[in-house]
Protein backbone atom coordinates (compact mmCIF):
# COMPACT_ATOMS: atom_id res chain seq x y z
CA UNK A 1 0.00 0.00 0.00
CA UNK A 2 1.36 3.45 -0.94
CA UNK A 3 1.65 6.20 1.66
CA UNK A 4 -1.32 8.00 0.07
CA UNK A 5 -3.52 4.90 0.26
CA UNK A 6 -2.37 4.24 3.82
CA UNK A 7 -3.31 7.77 4.84
CA UNK A 8 -6.64 7.53 3.01
CA UNK A 9 -7.50 4.33 4.89
CA UNK A 10 -6.53 5.94 8.21
CA UNK A 11 -8.75 8.92 7.42
CA UNK A 12 -11.63 6.65 6.46
CA UNK A 13 -11.45 4.81 9.81
CA UNK A 14 -11.67 8.17 11.62
CA UNK A 15 -14.60 9.23 9.41
CA UNK A 16 -16.58 6.06 10.04
CA UNK A 17 -16.10 6.29 13.80
CA UNK A 18 -17.04 9.98 13.74
CA UNK A 19 -20.14 9.29 11.65
CA UNK A 20 -21.17 6.75 14.30
CA UNK A 21 -20.95 9.47 16.94
CA UNK A 22 -17.55 8.72 18.47
CA UNK A 23 -14.77 11.25 19.12
CA UNK A 24 -11.74 10.00 17.17
CA UNK A 25 -8.17 11.17 16.41
CA UNK A 26 -4.85 10.09 14.98
CA UNK A 27 -2.38 9.80 17.86
CA UNK A 28 1.26 9.24 18.74
CA UNK A 29 4.08 8.67 16.29
CA UNK A 30 2.07 9.27 13.13
CA UNK A 31 1.14 12.76 14.33
CA UNK A 32 4.72 13.46 15.35
CA UNK A 33 6.06 12.34 11.98
CA UNK A 34 3.34 14.21 10.09
CA UNK A 35 4.25 17.47 11.87
CA UNK A 36 7.94 16.87 11.17
CA UNK A 37 7.21 16.53 7.45
CA UNK A 38 7.86 12.79 7.41
CA UNK A 39 5.61 10.14 5.90
CA UNK A 40 4.14 7.99 8.69
CA UNK A 41 4.69 4.28 8.19
CA UNK A 42 1.61 3.40 10.24
CA UNK A 43 -1.30 5.17 11.90
CA UNK A 44 -2.61 4.70 15.43
CA UNK A 45 -6.12 5.86 16.22
CA UNK A 46 -7.70 6.77 19.56
CA UNK A 47 -11.45 6.92 20.02
CA UNK A 48 -14.25 7.13 22.55
CA UNK A 49 -15.73 3.95 21.03
CA UNK A 50 -15.47 0.82 23.18
CA UNK A 51 -13.94 -2.38 21.74
CA UNK A 52 -17.31 -4.03 21.07
CA UNK A 53 -18.48 -0.88 19.26
CA UNK A 54 -15.36 -0.93 17.06
CA UNK A 55 -16.11 -4.58 16.24
CA UNK A 56 -19.63 -3.68 15.15
CA UNK A 57 -18.43 -0.93 12.80
CA UNK A 58 -15.70 -2.79 10.93
CA UNK A 59 -15.79 -6.12 9.13
CA UNK A 60 -12.30 -7.30 10.07
CA UNK A 61 -11.02 -6.73 13.59
CA UNK A 62 -8.61 -8.49 15.94
CA UNK A 63 -8.96 -8.13 19.71
CA UNK A 64 -5.28 -7.89 20.59
CA UNK A 65 -5.88 -6.21 23.96
CA UNK A 66 -9.59 -5.99 24.62
CA UNK A 67 -9.27 -5.37 28.37
CA UNK A 68 -6.92 -2.46 27.59
CA UNK A 69 -9.31 -1.20 24.92
CA UNK A 70 -6.98 -2.05 22.05
CA UNK A 71 -8.30 -3.43 18.77
CA UNK A 72 -6.77 -3.98 15.36
CA UNK A 73 -8.86 -2.90 12.38
CA UNK A 74 -7.83 -4.45 9.06
CA UNK A 75 -8.49 -2.26 6.02
CA UNK A 76 -7.12 -2.85 2.51
CA UNK A 77 -4.76 -5.48 3.85
CA UNK A 78 -3.15 -3.17 6.43
CA UNK A 79 -3.55 -3.17 10.18
CA UNK A 80 -4.52 -0.08 12.15
CA UNK A 81 -4.47 0.03 15.94
CA UNK A 82 -7.69 1.52 17.28
CA UNK A 83 -7.68 2.11 21.04
CA UNK A 84 -10.33 3.44 23.38
CA UNK A 85 -9.39 6.60 25.31
CA UNK A 86 -8.13 5.37 28.65
CA UNK A 87 -6.41 6.29 31.88
CA UNK A 88 -4.18 3.77 33.63
CA UNK A 89 -3.20 3.16 37.25
CA UNK A 90 -1.47 0.79 39.69
CA UNK A 91 1.61 -0.20 37.69
CA UNK A 92 3.33 -2.92 39.71
CA UNK A 93 5.51 -4.82 37.25
CA UNK A 94 7.15 -1.91 35.44
CA UNK A 95 5.29 -2.77 32.27
CA UNK A 96 1.49 -3.14 32.50
CA UNK A 97 -1.19 -1.33 34.52
CA UNK A 98 -3.18 -3.37 37.00
CA UNK A 99 -6.35 -1.58 35.96
CA UNK A 100 -7.59 0.51 33.04
CA UNK A 101 -10.35 3.12 33.13
CA UNK A 102 -11.84 4.29 29.84
CA UNK A 103 -11.89 8.08 29.83
CA UNK A 104 -11.42 11.21 27.71
CA UNK A 105 -9.00 12.17 24.96
CA UNK A 106 -7.20 14.62 27.26
CA UNK A 107 -6.75 12.00 29.99
CA UNK A 108 -5.52 9.57 27.35
CA UNK A 109 -2.88 12.07 26.27
CA UNK A 110 -1.69 12.51 29.85
CA UNK A 111 -0.97 8.78 30.28
CA UNK A 112 1.43 8.61 27.30
CA UNK A 113 5.23 8.51 27.53
CA UNK A 114 6.78 11.61 25.90
CA UNK A 115 5.27 14.94 24.92
CA UNK A 116 6.16 14.53 21.24
CA UNK A 117 4.17 11.26 21.26
CA UNK A 118 1.18 12.75 23.10
CA UNK A 119 -0.27 14.84 20.28
CA UNK A 120 -3.76 14.21 18.88
CA UNK A 121 -4.74 15.20 15.34
CA UNK A 122 -8.12 15.45 13.66
CA UNK A 123 -7.41 14.62 9.98
CA UNK A 124 -10.92 15.57 8.89
CA UNK A 125 -10.77 19.11 10.31
CA UNK A 126 -6.98 19.43 10.02
CA UNK A 127 -6.84 20.38 13.71
CA UNK A 128 -4.10 19.60 16.23
CA UNK A 129 -4.93 18.98 19.89
CA UNK A 130 -1.98 19.45 22.25
CA UNK A 131 -2.68 18.89 25.95
CA UNK A 132 0.93 18.04 26.89
CA UNK A 133 3.18 20.69 25.26
CA UNK A 134 4.32 18.33 22.53
CA UNK A 135 4.23 20.84 19.67
CA UNK A 136 6.64 23.18 21.48
CA UNK A 137 9.02 20.29 22.23
CA UNK A 138 8.88 19.16 18.60
CA UNK A 139 9.91 22.63 17.49
CA UNK A 140 12.69 22.72 20.11
CA UNK A 141 13.77 19.13 19.23
CA UNK A 142 13.42 17.87 22.79
CA UNK A 143 12.41 14.50 24.26
CA UNK A 144 10.58 15.13 27.53
CA UNK A 145 8.31 12.90 29.61
CA UNK A 146 4.69 13.83 30.09
CA UNK A 147 4.57 14.72 33.77
CA UNK A 148 7.15 13.57 36.31
CA UNK A 149 9.90 11.44 34.71
CA UNK A 150 10.06 9.04 37.66
CA UNK A 151 6.35 8.26 37.32
CA UNK A 152 6.48 7.68 33.58
CA UNK A 153 9.54 5.45 33.83
CA UNK A 154 8.10 3.50 36.77
CA UNK A 155 5.05 2.66 34.63
CA UNK A 156 7.21 0.98 31.98
CA UNK A 157 10.95 0.64 32.46
CA UNK A 158 11.41 0.16 28.71
CA UNK A 159 10.64 3.88 28.34
CA UNK A 160 14.19 4.50 29.64
CA UNK A 161 15.52 2.94 26.45
CA UNK A 162 12.77 4.32 24.24
CA UNK A 163 13.75 7.87 25.23
CA UNK A 164 17.27 7.24 23.94
CA UNK A 165 15.92 5.62 20.79
CA UNK A 166 13.58 8.51 19.98
CA UNK A 167 16.36 11.03 20.61
CA UNK A 168 18.64 9.13 18.23
CA UNK A 169 16.01 8.57 15.53
CA UNK A 170 14.80 12.17 15.52
CA UNK A 171 18.20 13.75 16.29
CA UNK A 172 16.67 15.42 19.35
CA UNK A 173 18.11 16.17 22.79
CA UNK A 174 16.75 14.55 25.93
CA UNK A 175 15.48 17.26 28.30
CA UNK A 176 17.78 17.64 31.33
CA UNK A 177 15.39 16.42 34.06
CA UNK A 178 14.31 13.51 31.88
CA UNK A 179 17.94 12.56 31.20
CA UNK A 180 18.85 12.84 34.89
CA UNK A 181 15.99 10.50 35.75
CA UNK A 182 17.13 7.99 33.12
CA UNK A 183 20.65 8.04 34.58
CA UNK A 184 19.31 7.48 38.11
CA UNK A 185 16.88 4.75 37.10
CA UNK A 186 19.07 3.05 34.47
CA UNK A 187 19.50 -0.22 36.47
CA UNK A 188 15.74 -0.81 36.14
CA UNK A 189 16.19 -1.61 32.46
CA UNK A 190 17.53 -5.00 33.55
CA UNK A 191 14.01 -5.89 34.73
CA UNK A 192 12.74 -5.79 31.14
CA UNK A 193 12.61 -8.99 29.05
CA UNK A 194 15.42 -9.69 26.61
CA UNK A 195 12.98 -9.72 23.68
CA UNK A 196 11.70 -6.19 24.38
CA UNK A 197 15.24 -4.87 24.83
CA UNK A 198 16.32 -6.55 21.59
CA UNK A 199 13.46 -4.98 19.64
CA UNK A 200 14.39 -1.51 20.91
CA UNK A 201 18.09 -2.02 20.20
CA UNK A 202 17.36 -3.18 16.65
CA UNK A 203 15.53 0.11 16.05
CA UNK A 204 18.21 2.09 17.89
CA UNK A 205 21.04 0.69 15.76
CA UNK A 206 19.38 1.22 12.38
CA UNK A 207 20.94 3.71 9.94
CA UNK A 208 21.24 6.64 9.72
CA UNK A 209 21.06 7.18 13.49
CA UNK A 210 22.95 4.12 14.80
CA UNK A 211 26.03 6.07 15.94
CA UNK A 212 23.84 8.53 17.86
CA UNK A 213 22.10 5.54 19.42
CA UNK A 214 25.36 4.07 20.70
CA UNK A 215 26.47 7.42 22.13
CA UNK A 216 23.04 7.78 23.73
CA UNK A 217 23.41 4.44 25.52
CA UNK A 218 26.74 5.60 26.91
CA UNK A 219 25.54 9.05 27.99
CA UNK A 220 22.30 7.80 29.55
CA UNK A 221 23.98 5.16 31.68
CA UNK A 222 21.95 2.39 30.01
CA UNK A 223 24.91 0.67 28.34
CA UNK A 224 25.79 -1.55 31.35
CA UNK A 225 22.20 -2.78 31.57
CA UNK A 226 21.61 -3.65 27.92
CA UNK A 227 25.09 -4.43 26.49
CA UNK A 228 27.44 -4.75 29.50
CA UNK A 229 30.17 -6.35 27.37
CA UNK A 230 30.59 -3.05 25.50
CA UNK A 231 31.46 -1.06 28.63
CA UNK A 232 35.10 -2.21 28.58
CA UNK A 233 35.51 -0.85 25.03
CA UNK A 234 35.03 2.71 26.33
CA UNK A 235 38.57 2.83 27.73
CA UNK A 236 40.22 0.21 25.52
CA UNK A 237 42.99 2.01 23.62
CA UNK A 238 44.40 0.82 20.29
CA UNK A 239 47.69 1.38 18.47
CA UNK A 240 47.44 4.72 16.63
CA UNK A 241 49.21 3.42 13.50
CA UNK A 242 46.18 1.26 12.63
CA UNK A 243 43.56 3.05 14.72
CA UNK A 244 44.12 6.81 14.84
CA UNK A 245 40.50 7.22 16.00
CA UNK A 246 41.39 6.04 19.53
CA UNK A 247 39.39 3.61 21.66
CA UNK A 248 37.54 0.53 20.49
CA UNK A 249 34.26 2.22 21.42
CA UNK A 250 35.06 5.23 19.22
CA UNK A 251 36.04 2.86 16.40
CA UNK A 252 32.65 1.12 16.64
CA UNK A 253 30.83 4.46 16.81
CA UNK A 254 32.57 5.72 13.66
CA UNK A 255 31.72 2.50 11.83
CA UNK A 256 28.06 2.84 12.77
CA UNK A 257 28.18 6.41 11.46
CA UNK A 258 29.10 5.02 8.04
CA UNK A 259 26.31 2.44 7.86
CA UNK A 260 24.57 2.70 4.49
CA UNK A 261 20.81 3.17 4.17
CA UNK A 262 19.02 -0.13 3.75
CA UNK A 263 21.88 -2.09 5.30
CA UNK A 264 21.50 -5.80 6.02
CA UNK A 265 19.85 -6.07 9.48
CA UNK A 266 22.81 -8.13 10.70
CA UNK A 267 25.40 -5.53 9.72
CA UNK A 268 24.99 -3.14 12.68
CA UNK A 269 25.43 -6.08 15.05
CA UNK A 270 28.47 -7.36 13.19
CA UNK A 271 29.94 -3.87 13.60
CA UNK A 272 29.08 -3.64 17.30
CA UNK A 273 30.46 -7.09 18.10
CA UNK A 274 33.43 -7.53 15.73
CA UNK A 275 35.94 -6.18 18.29
CA UNK A 276 33.97 -7.07 21.42
CA UNK A 277 36.83 -9.23 22.77
CA UNK A 278 39.61 -6.68 22.32
CA UNK A 279 39.53 -5.53 25.96
CA UNK A 280 39.87 -9.15 27.14
CA UNK A 281 42.78 -9.92 24.78
CA UNK A 282 44.73 -6.63 24.92
CA UNK A 283 48.52 -6.97 25.34
CA UNK A 284 51.02 -4.11 25.45
CA UNK A 285 54.42 -4.71 23.82
CA UNK A 286 56.83 -2.97 26.24
CA UNK A 287 59.55 -2.74 23.61
CA UNK A 288 57.53 -0.96 20.94
CA UNK A 289 54.52 0.36 22.85
CA UNK A 290 52.22 -1.37 20.36
CA UNK A 291 48.93 -2.85 21.60
CA UNK A 292 48.06 -6.32 20.31
CA UNK A 293 44.79 -8.25 20.48
CA UNK A 294 45.86 -11.75 19.51
CA UNK A 295 42.93 -14.11 18.93
CA UNK A 296 40.29 -11.49 19.64
CA UNK A 297 38.28 -12.61 16.62
CA UNK A 298 37.89 -16.18 17.94
CA UNK A 299 37.14 -15.10 21.49
CA UNK A 300 34.83 -12.44 20.09
CA UNK A 301 32.84 -14.91 17.96
CA UNK A 302 32.02 -16.99 21.03
CA UNK A 303 31.15 -13.87 23.02
CA UNK A 304 28.96 -12.56 20.18
CA UNK A 305 27.02 -15.83 20.16
CA UNK A 306 26.36 -15.54 23.90
CA UNK A 307 25.24 -11.91 23.66
CA UNK A 308 22.92 -12.46 20.71
CA UNK A 309 21.49 -15.64 22.21
CA UNK A 310 20.83 -13.78 25.46
CA UNK A 311 18.93 -11.16 23.45
CA UNK A 312 16.89 -13.91 21.77
CA UNK A 313 18.06 -13.27 18.20
CA UNK A 314 17.10 -15.95 15.65
CA UNK A 315 19.63 -18.78 15.50
CA UNK A 316 20.52 -18.23 11.83
CA UNK A 317 21.22 -14.55 12.46
CA UNK A 318 23.36 -15.40 15.50
CA UNK A 319 25.40 -17.77 13.36
CA UNK A 320 25.99 -15.34 10.50
CA UNK A 321 26.99 -12.46 12.80
CA UNK A 322 29.33 -14.75 14.76
CA UNK A 323 30.86 -15.90 11.45
CA UNK A 324 31.56 -12.28 10.51
CA UNK A 325 33.27 -11.69 13.86
CA UNK A 326 35.30 -14.91 13.53
CA UNK A 327 36.51 -14.17 10.01
CA UNK A 328 37.05 -10.40 9.98
CA UNK A 329 40.81 -10.54 10.63
CA UNK A 330 41.34 -12.76 7.57
CA UNK A 331 40.76 -9.81 5.28
CA UNK A 332 44.14 -8.22 6.03
CA UNK A 333 45.85 -11.22 4.38
CA UNK A 334 43.76 -11.61 1.22
CA UNK A 335 46.51 -10.48 -1.17
CA UNK A 336 48.87 -13.14 0.18
CA UNK A 337 46.36 -16.00 0.05
CA UNK A 338 46.59 -18.95 -2.32
CA UNK A 339 44.02 -18.70 -5.10
CA UNK A 340 42.04 -21.63 -3.68
CA UNK A 341 41.98 -20.12 -0.17
CA UNK A 342 40.84 -16.75 -1.48
CA UNK A 343 38.10 -18.32 -3.57
CA UNK A 344 36.79 -20.24 -0.58
CA UNK A 345 36.55 -16.94 1.27
CA UNK A 346 34.70 -15.35 -1.65
CA UNK A 347 32.28 -18.29 -1.83
CA UNK A 348 31.26 -18.18 1.82
CA UNK A 349 27.55 -17.59 2.27
CA UNK A 350 28.32 -14.70 4.61
CA UNK A 351 30.94 -13.08 2.32
CA UNK A 352 28.76 -10.11 1.21
CA UNK A 353 28.10 -9.25 4.87
CA UNK A 354 31.75 -9.80 5.78
CA UNK A 355 32.88 -7.58 2.91
CA UNK A 356 30.65 -4.73 4.02
CA UNK A 357 31.91 -5.14 7.60
CA UNK A 358 35.47 -4.90 6.28
CA UNK A 359 34.65 -1.72 4.36
CA UNK A 360 33.22 -0.10 7.47
CA UNK A 361 36.16 -1.39 9.54
CA UNK A 362 38.52 0.49 7.22
CA UNK A 363 36.42 3.66 7.11
CA UNK A 364 36.22 3.67 10.90
CA UNK A 365 40.00 3.51 11.30
CA UNK A 366 42.83 4.08 8.79
CA UNK A 367 40.52 4.88 5.86
CA UNK A 368 42.29 2.80 3.19
CA UNK A 369 40.00 0.72 0.97
CA UNK A 370 42.66 -0.95 -1.20
CA UNK A 371 41.90 -4.47 0.14
CA UNK A 372 38.16 -3.87 -0.19
CA UNK A 373 38.58 -2.81 -3.82
CA UNK A 374 40.80 -5.85 -4.49
CA UNK A 375 38.13 -8.15 -3.08
CA UNK A 376 35.38 -6.50 -5.13
CA UNK A 377 37.48 -7.19 -8.26
CA UNK A 378 38.11 -10.79 -7.24
CA UNK A 379 34.44 -11.37 -6.46
CA UNK A 380 33.49 -9.98 -9.89
CA UNK A 381 36.00 -12.30 -11.59
CA UNK A 382 34.67 -15.28 -9.68
CA UNK A 383 31.11 -14.39 -10.64
CA UNK A 384 32.21 -14.58 -14.28
CA UNK A 385 33.52 -18.13 -13.71
CA UNK A 386 30.35 -20.04 -12.79
CA UNK A 387 32.05 -23.36 -13.55
CA UNK A 388 34.03 -22.99 -10.32
CA UNK A 389 30.94 -23.01 -8.12
CA UNK A 390 29.92 -26.70 -8.35
CA UNK A 391 32.60 -29.27 -7.35
CA UNK A 392 34.01 -31.30 -10.24
CA UNK A 393 33.33 -34.62 -8.49
CA UNK A 394 30.92 -36.00 -5.91
CA UNK A 395 31.03 -39.00 -3.63
CA UNK A 396 29.02 -40.98 -6.20
CA UNK A 397 31.73 -40.28 -8.79
CA UNK A 398 34.39 -41.71 -6.47
CA UNK A 399 32.29 -44.80 -5.74
CA UNK A 400 32.00 -45.34 -9.50
CA UNK A 401 35.80 -45.27 -9.61
CA UNK A 402 35.95 -48.07 -7.04
CA UNK A 403 36.50 -46.13 -3.83
CA UNK A 404 34.55 -47.29 -0.76
CA UNK A 405 32.66 -44.73 1.36
CA UNK A 406 34.62 -43.53 4.38
CA UNK A 407 36.98 -40.84 5.69
CA UNK A 408 39.37 -41.32 2.78
CA UNK A 409 36.66 -40.29 0.37
CA UNK A 410 36.23 -36.96 2.15
CA UNK A 411 39.97 -36.30 2.06
CA UNK A 412 40.10 -37.02 -1.65
CA UNK A 413 37.07 -34.85 -2.46
CA UNK A 414 38.61 -31.98 -0.49
CA UNK A 415 41.88 -32.26 -2.43
CA UNK A 416 40.06 -32.37 -5.77
CA UNK A 417 38.11 -29.28 -4.75
CA UNK A 418 41.29 -27.50 -3.71
CA UNK A 419 42.96 -28.26 -7.04
CA UNK A 420 39.83 -27.10 -8.86
CA UNK A 421 39.85 -23.77 -7.02
CA UNK A 422 43.58 -23.50 -7.67
CA UNK A 423 42.91 -23.92 -11.45
CA UNK A 424 44.91 -27.16 -11.55
CA UNK A 425 41.85 -29.26 -12.46
CA UNK A 426 39.24 -27.71 -14.75
CA UNK A 427 36.94 -30.49 -15.95
CA UNK A 428 35.33 -33.61 -14.45
CA UNK A 429 37.35 -35.70 -16.94
CA UNK A 430 40.62 -34.20 -15.66
CA UNK A 431 39.50 -34.73 -12.07
CA UNK A 432 38.66 -38.41 -12.63
CA UNK A 433 41.97 -38.97 -14.36
CA UNK A 434 43.82 -37.34 -11.47
CA UNK A 435 41.92 -39.48 -8.92
CA UNK A 436 42.73 -42.70 -10.84
CA UNK A 437 46.41 -41.81 -10.92
CA UNK A 438 46.37 -40.87 -7.25
CA UNK A 439 44.79 -44.19 -6.28
CA UNK A 440 47.23 -46.06 -8.49
CA UNK A 441 50.23 -44.33 -6.92
CA UNK A 442 49.00 -45.06 -3.41
CA UNK A 443 47.73 -48.58 -3.92
CA UNK A 444 44.09 -47.54 -3.59
CA UNK A 445 44.68 -45.26 -0.57
CA UNK A 446 44.42 -41.48 -0.56
CA UNK A 447 47.35 -40.76 1.70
Amino acid sequence: MTNQLLRASAEDIVRRLRDAGFSTFWVGGCVRDFLLGREPQDYDIATSALPEQVEQLFKRTVAVGRKFGVMIVVEDGRQFQVATFRAEADYQDGRRPEKVVFSSAEADAQRRDFTVNGLFFDPLAGQLHDWVGGEKDLQAKIIRTIGAPEERFAEDHLRLLRAVRFAAQLDFKIESQTLAAIQRLAPNIERISAERIRDELVKLFSPPHAARGLAGLRDSGLLPGVLPELVATLACEQSPDFHPEGTVFEHIRLMLEKLPAGADPSLPWAVILHDIAKPATAELDPATGAIHFYGHEKVGAALAERILTRLRFPKKQVEEIAACVRHHMQFKDVKQMRTATLRRLLMRETFPLELELHRLDCLGSHGSLNLYEFLVEQATELKNQPSLRPPLLTGEDLIALGLKPGPEMGVLLAEVRDRQLQDELKTPHQARAWVKQRLLNHGGRTG
